[in-house]
């Protein structure tokens, strides 16, 4: 999905010479004078900090759609992260065999070979920002403000700050992570690259922006001057906006982050579906032969009639789609680079891939809808999430708010140190709270709920 406002004018256009950069956000003055005759390449290096990190590790216990597992694996936001770097690296793979020999004369044509680098570190971190309890968990936070008891908040914050509170988005939420100098942390947060931080972002305006409806935007009031300083480094065309309003047009390497992603959850979720019961064998390998002509489907038949094993036939068919689908949205992306460099592309890789796997992806998403996203697991995990964060909003809302009383002073002394609960300005505070919800893991929200509530109180005897 992109931008509702309109393209940028005629006769601009993006150079990939400044849209790949290696300068780190908060190190812009520091140049590490062995940095050429280092093994890694910096965007390796945003790589490597990420896997590293807490944040990073904490998406294993975070919902990806299903419940957390059982007897049965399914994915988490782990897993799910680390296949989407996988795929867009695929993506790079092919994209890189149309560009190179197009840009090979240029003096910055070398720079292309660091893109694969750049849109893995991005997918790595697309859903750092993702609180417990999977996309329920957004609509959680937001409606605590537009609909629950954080509604009487909207007269003592600015327009943009409401904005920002009733369309929280787990991808706006990412930037602010990675950039924040969260309080004993040094300035520019993980001091990521600015390109790696510029293809994480799917929806590059404020909140104020944001399409009626849906919580998509791409950075908070807080980190718009940040966002603002990636953008103009790195060449990003300014979008007109009403009333001042911040908008761009995605750095080109947004598409392949989100068809990377957007690959992975449709194709992967109808497996873990598979697996759970929820979705029955024929039903899926009828969705997944679908991507194929009749020759090919064929061939694929007749070798999955060598093997008994039911989710071992899915696990090939799955493998076999995403190859499809990695070399159509490749494919779509070099066709359209130069509108996707002018900032006039419209819509997602895979609206402009062929009719067939168009027509396939589209099939498999309505089955999603029908099969999935409506099935009593993960409604079940989607209530279950919406009152316990709901629940810690009330209380720690109310105590950064009041902290001079005793429950208070009680629960806010179990915040990591690192939020900034004693922020000068309410906003502020607001928005420790929400870094420390969004941060939990869907066990640790679960535990402190419990807690709160005194049902995991231990007394000895």
């Amino acid at each position: 999905m992109t931008s509702p406002i309109s393209s940028a004018a005629p006769g601009t256009t993006m150079s990939w010479d400044s849209l790949i950069s290696d300068l780190r956000f908060g190190l812009e003055d520091y140049r590490d004078p062995a940095r050429g005759l280092r093994a890694r390449s910096d965007f390796q290096r945003d790589f490597d900090r990420l896997v590293f990190s807490s944040p990073f590790r904490r998406l294993q216990n975070k919902t990806q759609v299903f419940p957390l597992p059982g007897s049965i694996f399914v994915h988490n936001r782990l897993t799910h992260s680390i296949e989407v770097a996988t795929v867009g690296r695929s993506l790079d793979t092919v994209v890189l065999m149309w560009l190179y020999p197009r840009h090979a004369s240029a003096p910055w044509a070398s720079k292309l070979e660091s893109i694969g680098e750049i849109v893995a570190a991005a997918c790595l971190a697309h859903d750092l920002g993702n609180p417990p309890f999977g996309h329920s968990g957004e609509k959680a936070i937001s409606t605590f403000f537009s609909e629950g008891a954080g509604a009487d908040l909207r007269s003592l914050l600015t327009p943009r700050q409401w904005a920002d509170l009733t369309s929280f988005d787990g991808n706006a939420n990412a930037f602010r992570l990675l950039t924040h100098p969260f309080r004993g942390r040094r300035p520019g947060g993980f001091a990521m690259t600015y390109s790696t931080l510029a293809a994480i972002v799917k929806y590059p305006y404020e909140s104020s922006l944001a399409p009626e409806g849906k919580n998509k935007f791409g950075f908070f009031d807080s980190e718009c001057d940040s966002f603002i300083r990636v953008a103009t480094e790195l060449g990003m065309l300014r979008r007109p906006a009403p009333d001042g309003a911040i908008s761009y047009a995605r750095h080109p390497l947004v598409y392949l982050v989100e068809a990377a992603d957007d690959i992975c959850y449709e194709v992967m979720d109808i497996e873990d579906a598979h697996k759970l019961g929820i979705i029955p064998t024929a039903s899926v390998m009828r969705h997944f032969l679908s991507f194929f002509p009749s020759d090919r489907r064929a061939r694929m038949e007749t070798r999955m009639a060598t093997v008994d094993d039911p989710n071992e036939k899915i696990s090939y068919l799955r493998s076999c789609v995403i190859g499809a689908l990695v070399t159509a949205c490749a494919d779509a992306f070099a066709a359209n680079e130069d509108a996707i460099l002018a900032g006039r592309f419209d819509g997602s890789l895979l609206h402009h891939i062929p009719q067939l796997e168009k027509s396939a992806y589209e099939a498999c998403n309505d089955l999603s809808w029908e099969r999935i996203y409506r099935s009593s697991d993960v409604v079940d995990i989607e209530l279950a999430g919406n009152r316990i964060i709901t629940f810690l909003m009330e209380r720690l809302v109310d105590a950064v708010r009041n902290p001079g009383l005793n429950y208070s002073r009680l629960l806010l002394s179990q915040v990591p140190q690192q939020y900034d609960v004693d922020a000068p300005d309410l906003y502020g505070k607001i928005q420790a709270v929400v870094d420390h919800v969004s941060g939990m893991t869907d066990v640790y929200a679960l535990d402190l709920f419990r807690k709160l509530n005194g049902m995991s109180l231990k007394i000895n005897n």
